[in-house]
């Protein structure tokens, strides 16, 4: 089973929260472990490029989330039985 980072970053100005269109992650990754610690060091390197100043004025923050990649999944029909 394989596992697709995705990435969303948020700011809260005046009270509301908005959210960029979340980014997927090209990279296929063998497990939810290994995606796990690349989703916080992706994360990380996001806010420190961002620098303290905007993370602290926009009020930044970033969610991310491995899930399996469906993509490559069949589909089995169910049969009926008689």
């Amino acid at each position: 089973m394989k596992f697709i980072l995705t990435l969303l970053m948020c700011s809260i100005v005046d009270g509301k929260t908005t959210c960029l269109p979340p980014f997927q992650s090209e990279v296929e990754y063998k497990d939810a472990y290994d995606c796990m610690l690349d989703g916080y060091s992706e994360a990380y390197n996001k806010i420190i490029s961002l620098g303290r100043e905007d993370v602290n004025k926009y009020k930044i923050y970033i969610k991310f989330g491995c899930n399996e990649n469906q993509s490559n999944k069949t589909t089995v029909s169910s049969i009926e039985i008689r």
